[in-house]
């Protein structure tokens, strides 16, 4: 039983420094992970560069902030190709 509270207590740990958005909204947003982890990284150096950012966010992270962009849908992409040929 002492393995439980253990295990409880590393949950709570994990979910208290775990960053917001979950991936399962983000890509109900975006197509897939990798277009994603492109389109979050783009808009992270763009308000590392000084772009102020479209959501209220207690963070500090730009990747965070990103995110929260992408899921606020407060920025959108398109694609201009559709495969490697």
């Amino acid at each position: 039983m002492g393995g439980e509270t253990g295990r409880e207590d590393n949950n709570e740990k994990r979910q208290r420094y775990m960053n917001l958005p979950a991936l399962e909204i983000l890509l109900n947003e975006i197509d897939n992970k990798y277009t994603l982890a492109i389109l979050g990284a783009k808009r992270a150096r763009e308000i590392e560069q000084g772009s102020e950012p479209l959501v209220d966010n207690e963070s500090i992270k730009s990747v965070t902030i990103a995110l929260n962009e992408i899921a606020e849908k407060r920025i959108t992409f398109m694609k201009i190709k559709s495969g490697i040929k």
